[in-house]
């Protein structure tokens, strides 16, 4: 290493995990820029962009049982490299700066309804067993030292295991999850946020949420990382 390395080294720089450059944080400005952000005319319910913000079609014909969904970036190059990091590769220092991002657009859209509880998708044990963390919830433990809002670590328990998601064609995965999940808690009263890294169809968040609102929650909304864009022939 050199001495301007070693340097900057001591003087708290690091190399920015896209490009490598010299950088105080884990991003450099540059790669922040060129991240694929969410736009601001999406769908209230599931995220997807829409003329103008307008609820789409799908959720007007039949709406979820999710009331609403924020999400801070696409699913797509280079976030789709993060977030897949974070979540098979155990790179744990992305979950700080990724819900950076969630944390800003949530501030963005306001507090108002300001959720009372912070809740994760759960994993099967084997699943948590081989990677050692949930990286939603390592998500939401950031966002809820920033919010002040609690994180129910276990208000859900997976009471069936699935075939992975990502495995699955988008009509399959509606069907992979019912009945997979189970509240281990009432939520009476209450107004949960459901943190996780991506959202694709948007099954699990439905499923989740049935079970949340079974359980007593009065509403429900999804504060994901990135949202993943119908692909053009499905």
């Amino acid at each position: 290493m050199g001495l301007l390395s070693r340097a900057m080294r001591l003087l708290g720089e690091q190399d920015c995990w896209l490009c490598g450059s010299a950088t105080p944080d884990s991003l450099c400005r540059q790669c922040v820029a060129d991240l694929p952000a969410s736009g601001a005319a999406n769908c209230p319910l599931c995220a997807l962009p829409t003329p103008a913000g307008a609820t789409c079609g799908t959720c007007l014909s039949a709406a979820p049982a999710y009331d609403a969904s924020l999400a801070a970036l696409v699913y797509a190059w280079p976030a789709d490299r993060m977030v897949a990091a974070l979540k098979y590769h155990a790179a744990l220092g992305l979950a700080a700066p990724l819900a950076g991002f969630l944390g800003d657009v949530v501030e963005r859209h306001g507090l108002a309804s300001r959720p009372d509880l912070m809740i994760v998708p759960p994993l099967s044990r084997e699943r948590l067993a081989e990677r050692g963390f949930n990286q939603s919830l390592e998500l939401a433990r950031h966002l809820g030292q920033r919010f002040g809002v609690p994180v129910a670590a276990t208000a859900l328990a997976r009471v069936r295991d699935t075939t992975p998601q990502a495995r699955l064609k988008p009509d399959e995965r509606a069907r992979n999850v019912k009945g997979a999940f189970a509240a281990t808690r009432r939520f009476d009263g209450l107004a949960v946020a459901v943190v996780d890294d991506v959202m694709t169809t948007g099954a699990t968040l439905a499923e989740i949420a049935a079970v949340v609102k079974a359980a007593g929650a009065v509403r429900v909304v999804n504060w994901v990382v990135a949202r993943a864009l119908p692909h053009p022939m499905e």
